[in-house]
């Protein structure tokens, strides 16, 4: 199963590439307490179609490239 993440696109400078920030809300394991975090991803964008501020789903797919290895399915 491949995975699917929700995040917002943060720059769209590359040729058919865009990068995604995805944040997560995660438990502390010893303190219990809630917290942000995120992580960037570059994805696949063939036709150039999402800019900047743009809510995606991304989908994990082979690897395309050395760090790019997930792929823009639609905009949210």
């Amino acid at each position: 199963m491949a995975k699917i993440l929700k995040g917002t696109v943060v720059s769209d400078k590359m040729n058919k590439t865009v990068v995604v920030k995805v944040e997560d809300f995660k438990k502390h394991p010893r303190y219990g307490r809630y917290y942000k975090s995120s992580k960037k991803y570059k994805a696949h964008d063939e036709k150039g179609e999402f800019h900047i501020g743009d809510k995606v789903l991304i989908k994990e797919t082979r690897p395309l490239s050395k760090d790019k290895s997930f792929a823009v399915i639609k905009k949210i």
